[in-house]
């Protein structure tokens, strides 16, 4: 298991070297931003990751709800992978709120405009945030089941995150990718796009199966502390 983390760490390192060269030196110039817009080969990620992860999120805070009382240790594994699937959609939609205005300032004149794009990613980060507050201060499965609520609920601002630019007029451009007929990437453009999406989502599902893991043996552990505690308080009555 070990030797399959040490090559899974050495595909990933590989894959990031070579999308950092794809994007840097191999993508042509765009014409009308200029280099600026390379940002765009690590912004497109991040943000296809971040719905990826919180929708991990979504999915695993169901299937804890509907578990854990039929089914605890499968409610207990589905709670870890909310967690680190938060944690890691939190950590790229940061990302994406840094990079954002990196890219607008010299684009747009400005850091920060309150349309409803950057409104909604916002919104988005603060839920998430809020339920990773929530994860660190409070305790007991009654944290573990509202946090799976706020999960659920703040999942809801996804799509409305990706459809803001076509439902509304905004600052942010209409999509690049998917979008009306003038819209796409230019065909040399697509390597360096694809490479860093898949460098990135190698980095994503490393460091949430390590976030994962460490979790359950935290949950193992609490278990096991709370049936020894159990098992003294018992020989203690007899």
């Amino acid at each position: 298991m070990k030797i399959l983390r040490w090559v899974w760490l050495a595909l990933t390192l590989g894959l990031l070297g070579y999308a950092f060269h794809q994007g840097m030196y191999v993508a042509p110039t765009e014409a009308t931003m200029g280099d600026i817009q390379r940002i765009f080969y690590y912004h497109f990620p991040s943000a296809m990751l971040t719905f990826l992860f919180f929708f991990i999120s979504f999915v695993a805070s169901i299937v804890y709800l509907a578990s854990r009382r039929n089914n605890p240790q499968r409610a207990l594994s589905a709670d870890a992978a909310a967690l680190a699937g938060a944690e890691m959609g939190v950590i790229f939609c940061t990302v994406v709120l840094i990079q954002g205005p990196l890219w607008a300032r010299p684009v747009w004149g400005i850091w920060w405009t309150w349309d409803a794009r950057l409104t909604t990613t916002l919104l988005l980060w603060l839920i998430y945030t809020s339920y990773l507050l929530l994860r660190r201060f409070a305790a007991g499965p009654q944290m573990q089941t509202l946090a799976a609520v706020l999960a659920i609920f703040g999942y809801l601002d996804v799509p409305i995150v990706y459809f803001s630019t076509r439902w509304w007029r905004t600052q942010h451009p209409a999509p690049v990718i998917g979008g009306d007929a003038n819209s796409g990437l230019d065909p040399a453009m697509w390597p360096a796009v694809l490479w860093n999406l898949a460098a990135w989502l190698a980095w994503g599902i490393m460091i949430a199966g390590w976030r994962y893991s460490i979790e359950r043996r935290r949950q193992i552990a609490e278990q096991h502390a709370a049936l020894h505690a159990l098992e003294a308080s018992l020989e203690v009555t007899l």
